[in-house]
């Protein structure tokens, strides 16, 4: 019999479209496919785990697994992340009003989950100018990256798991952000010499960012995770045509760079249906996608995999909007053994949720998911 593989070398297999041992595992090594504090909360009670909260992203609320729950589950990745800037606009101003590091003001309203954008500080007319004028955010403030190549090298030499480096998102999310989504996208349309000009300040920050990143950490780390939502519930967030000529452009410049100063592998992550630009996403280098929103419109995942499979690595693909939330432990057995089998032949498969795992998700759905894709995802695959 051969010897159970270690846990990096089963996620660079399947991201290789090989087949590992067993399908590879993820929670938590990204700040969108990790779990949201409230049930996280409920996860450490039911697994008798005393842990603190580290919030990854304090608008999502996501938290950093303890390292006893990642263990327990046998979880084949681990995240790394950038550190907090020395000098930044970001600031809790009250207990329920943030500003973030693009003096961009969130709050949470009582009784929600999650920090929601106030203003958009670019809305109204405005000209370029303004946009050169806006205060961005420092990419090269040394407390980014302050002790991050020992940290890798720590995990590097110390376990086997695969080294996950998140970074920026590249220039939709924050552009939005700082336009108004309404006058975001009316821009695409009416004013792309305005929309461009702030989607190339953004671009600027984020790429320094990580050029610096992986300038110290490049030729250690296994992924590196990036993302910009472009679809929504039942297609891409613009037509195909205006992705090419204003967003893919900017994010070939985003990609070429990182292929540029690593070999790891690439993670997109991008909620929605972009069943109409995963060839895009492919020719710009992109060797995975997260979440796979298998609800969404047309992200049927048998589809996906018969046109995209030997291309294109799926890296989550467990209902997160019907199954996870409301199905009983059976459901969501059935749910991975069939993701599994549509998308794990060949290798090219991540078990993961479709984005973090939400408050109403009850602990013992959490533990199911990872405990039976371990039972059933051993190559070769049964009835595959």
């Amino acid at each position: 019999m051969a010897m159970p593989m270690t846990h990096r070398e089963r996620l660079i297999t399947a991201l290789s479209h090989r087949e590992p041992d067993r399908v590879p595992l993820d929670l938590g090594s990204t700040r969108v496919s990790s779990i949201h504090v409230a049930s996280y909360e409920a996860l450490k009670r039911y697994l008798g785990i005393e842990a603190e909260n580290v919030i990854l992203d304090r608008m999502m609320q996501p938290v950093l697994v303890d390292e006893r729950i990642l263990q327990k589950l046998d979880i084949d990745t681990r995240g790394v992340w950038l550190g907090k800037p020395d000098n930044s606009a970001d600031a809790q101003l009250t207990p329920t009003v943030w500003r973030d590091e693009w003096s961009l003001l969130r709050e949470q309203p009582p009784g929600t989950h999650y920090y929601d954008l106030v203003e958009s500080p670019l809305a109204g007319e405005i000209t370029i100018q303004d946009i050169v004028d806006y205060p961005w955010p420092d990419p090269h403030d040394p407390g980014r990256t302050r002790g991050l190549r020992g940290r890798v090298e720590h995990l590097r030499q110390t376990t086997d798991y695969a080294i996950v480096l998140n970074t920026t998102s590249i220039c939709v999310h924050a552009s939005q952000y700082l336009r108004g989504f309404e006058e975001w996208f009316t821009d695409l349309v009416a004013d792309q010499k305005l929309i461009g000009a702030l989607m190339d300040a953004v671009l600027e920050v984020n790429m320094a960012i990580v050029a610096d990143a992986l300038s110290l950490v490049g030729d250690l780390v296994d992924v590196v995770f990036t993302g910009d939502d472009i679809g929504h519930q039942n297609g891409p967030i613009s037509s195909p045509e205006l992705y090419r000529k204003l967003i893919k452009p900017r994010q070939r410049r985003f990609f070429d760079q990182i292929h540029s100063l690593t070999r790891a592998k690439v993670l997109y992550h991008t909620c929605g249906d972009v069943y109409l630009l995963l060839g895009d996403l492919i020719d710009l280098g992109i060797d995975a996608v997260n979440p796979v929103q298998v609800a969404a419109k047309n992200m049927d995942p048998i589809r996906l995999k018969k046109e995209f499979g030997d291309r294109m690595v799926f890296w989550g693909g467990i209902d997160s909007q019907r199954v996870l939330p409301f199905g009983t432990v059976a459901d969501v057995q059935r749910e991975v053994a069939r993701r599994i089998h549509e998308l794990g032949p060949g290798g090219g498969y991540v078990v993961n949720a479709v984005h973090n795992i939400q408050p109403e998700v009850p602990p013992e759905n959490v533990v199911t998911m990872f405990d039976y894709a371990r039972e059933v995802g051993h190559y070769p695959l049964s009835g595959a």
